[in-house]
């Protein structure tokens, strides 16, 4: 299935140079500044307090990010995640696409007690469903069925979810 992404075209110069007509340059300072303090702080509770007030994310409870963890700066408020999460070290979790002839806007949503393997990037559009695994390392391009464990660049369904 393909990504659920809204697409917007550009004229002229690339979507990324036209940005602050896409979204507000305060936003995008405040959202750096928080997810900043974010990827640095060791205290879960603190940094998940961070996202929902600063970043109007939805995230479950005794769901663990761990350090490094990069959301996304632009429209943070399109990730979704479940209870009883785990983000692994240094994942970078996109809900944008800045092209040269469009820009394209995806929510993300993961599901409930998911292991996010570290390193692994996940694109705008996706649902990883509940119980599912990504392998770390993983670029995460399509969504994941609830239970699965997936892996791999381009991600590949290793074993399906019982």
């Amino acid at each position: 299935m393909a990504r659920r992404t809204t697409r917007y075209p550009v004229e002229g110069a690339n979507s990324l140079w036209q940005i602050y007509k896409t979204v507000s340059f305060f936003k995008v300072m405040k959202n750096f500044i928080v997810i900043q303090i974010a990827r640095y702080t060791p205290h879960v509770p603190f940094k998940n307090w961070l996202y929902r007030t600063f970043l109007r994310m939805k995230v479950g409870d005794q769901t663990a990010v761990a350090l490094m963890v990069m959301m996304d700066i632009m429209f943070p408020e399109k990730i979704s995640i479940g209870r009883n999460t785990v983000i692994g070290y240094n994942t970078t979790i996109l809900a944008h696409e800045y092209l040269v002839g469009e820009y394209r806007l995806g929510d993300v949503v993961i599901g409930d007690e998911v292991m996010i393997g570290a390193n692994t990037t996940i694109l705008p559009g996706v649902i990883i469903g509940d119980r599912a695994i990504v392998a770390a390392g993983s670029l995460v391009h399509k969504d994941v069925p609830a239970g699965a464990f997936v892996g791999g660049n381009p991600m590949q369904i290793i074993k399906e979810g019982n």
